[in-house]
């Protein structure tokens, strides 16, 4: 080929996001309860940082919950 690319792209396979966005939700909820059991051996000023990182899992949990169901639509 005399392209600047000689490579095709590979189609955009979205077969399995659900299943992958499914995965991530449930590792994010592990990792929570993780943080929960750190959080009980923790200091005050680490607690407040677990605290604030599984609020930030749970808003990105709402948003792959969210991106589930607009994966499931299509």
């Amino acid at each position: 080929m005399t392209d600047k690319y000689p490579y095709e792209p590979k189609p955009d396979d979205r077969s399995d996001n659900v299943e992958k966005l499914q995965d991530m939700v449930q590792d994010t909820i592990q990792n929570i309860e993780e943080a929960h059991e750190t959080m009980k051996h923790a200091s005050g000023d680490d607690k407040e940082k677990i605290k604030a990182k599984n609020k930030r899992r749970e808003e990105a949990i709402e948003g792959m919950r969210q991106e589930i169901k607009d994966e499931a639509k299509q």
